[in-house]
């Protein structure tokens, strides 16, 4: 798949941008501040309906401005064109539209248009919290699994209303609270059951990608922890429910799912450099576009915002190999050193287009 096309006003500090795209390699070049990020941002709102760095919608919008547009136009690895239309204006809900006729629901587009974007904000999967690494997961097996998704939202749906009697100054009928940890526990089972399976096909494609960028210094794992592998949910909620009232939320459950991510042994939180801490981002990243490809049949876009920093120059050089490999379609690239874009160009040829990102302007 590939984006042909891209069309952004007043997303961000973007104010208007139109931009015709090289099937394989586009760059852009600038200063940090002056919108390259945000340009990445449009191109992965599109794929998720959302910013991958601010969730809340009316924020996207430029300053001053009411509202918003982003357009995609694409080509499957078929040869089919789509449009994707996204259109925000403030006070009023984001509409979606594939090929100009609106979505029923904006889950039912995830999975359309694979995407991974690796980006600095992607050290939060080692450093930040266990949401961060399960919504790693979930990105992944979403853009491939529709099942799943649906499982997952009707799975957090059920955890809401659970929260919601738990906190209840009002007495709660048992049988109600029944209905909802049923829900929990099915559904539950079923986004385990696959987050189990992804990781058990995931785990030797991050170990393999790891240890070249490396260059097999050092070995590094991923150990999946869930509560539903220790016994029933349904028996677990029920026998929590006391404890869950006295603390006002559900202690049991898929959402509270972790990925240990270990390097050498031991947690790569404690362990890990910058370096081997972004060397683990990127292998993690890498390995999640080969596997969508795999799994869902469709060449993903591959966004890679401020991609050197923080790594030496073998490692720098590892994964120009990489991405410069026919593994890789359509990539996007970010960088404020001119002579890391111009290394990239020499090592994956072809066709490219190279654009000068300032002040919020966009100019080849």
């Amino acid at each position: 798949m590939r984006l042909r096309r891209l069309s952004i006003v007043n997303y961000r500090n973007l104010r208007q941008v139109d931009l015709e795209l090289s099937p394989k390699l586009n760059c852009f070049v600038g200063q940090n501040g002056v919108g390259k990020t945000n340009l990445l941002d449009a191109v992965y709102y599109l794929s998720f309906c959302k910013s991958a760095a601010n969730a809340i919608d009316s924020q996207n919008i430029r300053h001053e401005a009411d509202f918003f547009v982003l357009q995609g136009y694409y080509e499957s690895d078929a040869g089919v064109d789509d449009e994707v239309y996204c259109g925000l204006k403030r006070g009023q809900k984001k509409r979606f539209r594939l090929n100009k006729k609106d979505y029923p629901r904006l889950a039912d587009h995830i999975g359309l248009l694979p995407l991974v974007m690796i980006s600095p904000m992607d050290l939060s999967l080692i450093l930040g919290g266990s949401e961060e690494r399960r919504r790693l997961m979930d990105i992944v097996i979403s853009q491939y699994d529709r099942e799943y998704l649906e499982a997952l939202l009707r799975y957090n749906k059920a955890l809401t209303q659970r929260n919601a009697l738990l906190k209840s100054e009002a007495p709660v009928d048992d049988g109600v609270m029944d209905v909802w940890e049923a829900q929990m526990a099915l559904t539950g089972e079923q986004v385990y059951s696959r987050r189990s399976a992804f990781v058990a096909r995931y785990i030797p494609t991050f170990r393999r990608l790891y240890a070249r960028i490396a260059q097999e210094r050092e070995e590094v794992d991923l150990v999946y922890q869930s509560q539903a592998a220790e016994g029933s949910l349904a028996d677990r909620l029920r026998a929590s429910r006391e404890r869950d009232r006295i603390v006002g939320h559900s202690l049991v459950g898929i959402h509270r799912d972790d990925l240990s991510m270990m390097l050498g042994g031991f947690p790569i939180k404690r362990e890990g450099s910058q370096g081997q801490n972004k060397t683990y981002v990127v292998a993690l990243k890498l390995a999640q576009f080969l596997f969508l490809r795999e799994a869902g049949g469709r060449t993903p876009l591959l966004l890679l915002d401020d991609l050197f920093d923080r790594l030496d120059a073998s490692r720098v050089e590892q994964i120009v190999k990489l991405v410069a490999g026919d593994d890789f379609g359509q990539i996007f690239i970010t960088d404020t050193d001119r002579s890391h874009i111009d290394h990239i160009l020499q090592r994956i040829g072809g066709d490219y287009r190279l654009f000068t990102v300032a002040d919020g302007e966009v100019t080849p």
